[in-house]
This record gives C-alpha cells, sequence and structure tokens, in this order.
C-alpha cells in the first residue's frame, strides 16, 4: 500500500481493530491531545479540525519514513454535537433524543508525514427507529456505551435493532471509514 510506517494515533480500539481488519499494518502511537475546538466552527468541520491537532502534535516525532493517521468522530443532530455520555441518565437522554430522527456521524481524518498533510471529513446519516427510554436504558446496560460519542456503537444492539436507515459508510459510524483510509493512503 505504502513504502512508508503507518502510525496509527487513536486509543480507540474500534479504529485499532478495523484497520488490522483491513490488513493494514501500523504502530500505535498516541500523544494526548487538546481536543477544543473553536464555538464559531461548523460542527460538519470539528472532527477535522481535531484529527489536524492531533497530527500536528507528531509534528517533531516523525522520521522521514513515516506517515501518521489520526481520526476523530463527532455526532450531531440539529447543529448540536452529542459527545460521549457524562452518566447513564445522559446516555439515555441522547438516545432518546435520536428516536424518530435522523443524525449525522462525522468522521474527520488527517495523514501526515514529516512534509505532506492530507485531511477530510466523511458524513453519514443516521435514522433511527422510535427508541423509548426502557429500550435506552437495555441497551445501556447490556452495552455500556460510556466510551462512545452519541452514546451508541453501530455495531451493538442499538444497531441491530433499532436503525432503519444508514446513509453513508457504516464503518465511519464506528469511527474510520476504511474505504476512504485506505485510498488516501494509497495516494499519500
Amino acid at each position: 500500500m505504502t513504502d512508508k510506517k503507518i502510525i496509527l494515533s487513536s486509543g480507540s480500539p474500534r479504529r485499532q481493530e478495523l484497520l488490522k481488519e483491513a490488513g493494514v499494518k501500523y504502530e500505535l502511537r498516541i500523544i494526548e491531545t487538546d481536543e477544543s475546538f473553536p464555538d464559531s466552527l461548523d460542527v460538519s468541520k470539528v472532527a477535522e479540525f481535531i484529527a489536524i491537532a492531533k497530527a500536528e502534535a507528531h509534528n517533531n516525532t516523525l522520521k522521514d519514513n513515516e506517515i501518521v493517521l489520526t481520526a476523530d468522530t463527532v455526532v450531531a443532530m440539529n447543529n448540536q454535537i452529542y459527545g460521549k455520555p457524562t452518566s447513564k441518565e445522559d446516555a439515555i437522554k441522547m438516545l432518546v433524543n435520536f428516536s424518530e430522527g435522523t443524525h449525522q456521524v462525522f468522521t474527520g481524518i488527517c495523514i501526515m508525514s514529516a512534509d505532506k498533510v492530507d485531511s477530510f471529513t466523511c458524513q453519514s446519516d443516521v435514522t433511527f427507529a422510535p427508541i423509548s427510554h426502557r429500550e435506552a436504558e437495555y441497551y445501556f446496560d447490556l452495552d455500556n456505551p460510556m466510551d462512545k460519542a452519541g452514546s451508541y456503537g453501530i455495531q451493538d444492539w442499538i444497531g441491530r435493532c433499532k436503525v432503519l436507515n444508514i446513509n453513508g459508510s457504516y464503518t465511519n459510524i464506528m469511527g474510520l471509514p476504511v474505504p476512504q483510509v485506505i485510498d488516501k493512503l494509497k495516494n499519500f
């Protein structure tokens, strides 16, 4: 795919698993980064802004034969960002808010070497069936989505039983749009 060594800078087990399943060999190298963003930034641009900041944290550590891959995922509905839940009640509230509606999942990707940067955003739209408070509570107790933006994992029970429609990349909703990333890595 590339003659350079790929460095994945992500603590997300789902991103790591998706790359492994795609046959991409990588080294894990995480640098904690400030994930704040300007309030004026459009919600569709937030994930890419953060992914770029994560990549820039590697500026002084990259060797000539290395490429760093960073990502960030944002879940939004009606221009409001739904981050990781702060409590069980917060998670249930988010899920019930998504009931019978369509929300967006934006994953920002940044690929950077010592002399080149490429970044992009992938969007997927997810439409949920009705979700009752009881169903949201059942899902929370079953899969504990405290580490997931929007309080859910598409690969979990809620994705199998409550998603009516997806427009866009399924793996993007998991946190890494694999076909798009592989294409960018090939052409980087």
